[in-house]
C-alpha cells in the first residue's frame, strides 16, 4: 500500500459492489444499507470512542460530530469564496472527507457521519475505500491537503465540486504492530483530482452522490 491510496481503486470496485449489494438485497434499499454498514461502520483505528450524538450547527442542521485522531489532519484551502451558497457546499464536501477519514482511523462502533454526507454510488465508493484499509490491517497518519476547489451549480439543489488532493505528507500505519512507515518516497500516486456531484437533501445537507477520479487531470495537482 502506498502512503495513502487515492479513491481510484475504490472507484474501480464500485460497479462490482453495486452488483453484489443488489444481489444480496434483491433490489431492496434497506438491505443495501445493512450491507454497506458492515463495511463502512466497522472501526479499527487509532482511538477507541463511540461517535458522538448529533448536535445542532449554526445552520440549524443536527450534524453528527466528527473527531479525527491528533495525528491525522486535513487542510482545506479556499473554504471562503464570499458566496454563502458555494461555501455551504464546500463545507459539506469537507465534512464528507473528514467522515471517511474518521471511519478509517477511529475505532468506534458506528460512524454516522459517513452516511450523513454520502449517498448512492458515493457511499459505496467510500465503503470500498475504507474496506481497502481493513483488508490490509492498515490506517494512516499525517496531513492531507485539498486545494484548487471549485463549486459549480448544475441546477437547483445540485452542485459539482472539483478538487485536488495531496497525500505526500501522510504515512501508512500497521494496525497490528502500531508502526508507521515514513520511508515511502513521494510519487504521482500520492496526488489525485476529483469531480464530485452533490445534492441538497430535505435536511439541508449537501450529500455527495458520486465521485469521479480524473487521472488525466491529476498532473495539474502536482505542485
Amino acid at each position: 500500500m502506498n502512503r495513502r491510496p487515492t479513491l481510484l481503486a475504490a472507484a474501480a470496485m464500485t460497479a462490482a459492489a453495486v452488483l453484489s449489494l443488489s444481489a444480496c438485497g434483491g433490489g431492496d434499499g434497506d438491505s443495501k444499507d445493512k450491507d454497506t454498514d458492515k463495511i463502512a461502520g466497522a472501526g479499527q483505528g487509532d482511538e477507541k470512542s463511540d461517535s458522538p450524538s448529533p448536535k445542532a450547527s449554526a445552520d440549524g442542521v443536527d450534524r453528527p460530530e466528527i473527531k479525527l485522531p491528533k495525528d491525522v489532519k486535513n487542510v482545506f484551502e479556499g473554504g471562503g469564496t464570499g458566496d454563502a451558497k458555494k461555501d455551504a457546499v464546500l463545507a459539506d464536501n469537507e465534512r464528507r472527507i473528514n467522515a471517511i477519514d474518521e471511519a478509517i482511523t477511529v475505532d468506534a462502533k458506528t460512524h454516522p457521519a459517513l452516511k450523513f454526507y454520502s449517498s448512492g454510488e458515493a457511499l459505496l465508493t467510500a465503503a470500498d475505500y475504507i474496506q481497502s484499509f481493513r483488508k490490509e490491517s492498515k490506517s494512516f497518519v499525517g496531513t492531507t491537503r485539498y486545494y484548487d476547489r471549485k463549486v459549480t451549480f448544475l441546477k437547483e439543489g445540485v452542485a459539482a465540486v472539483a478538487y485536488c488532493q495531496d497525500g505526500t505528507k501522510t504515512y501508512p500505519k500497521d494496525l497490528k504492530t502500531g508502526k508507521v512507515d515514513r520511508s515511502i518516497p513521494e510519487s504521482a500516486d500520492d496526488y489525485g483530482f476529483y469531480n464530485t456531484r452533490l445534492k441538497k437533501n430535505a435536511k439541508g445537507v449537501w450529500q455527495t452522490e458520486s465521485v469521479t477520479y480524473v487521472e488525466e487531470a491529476t498532473k495539474k495537482c502536482m505542485k
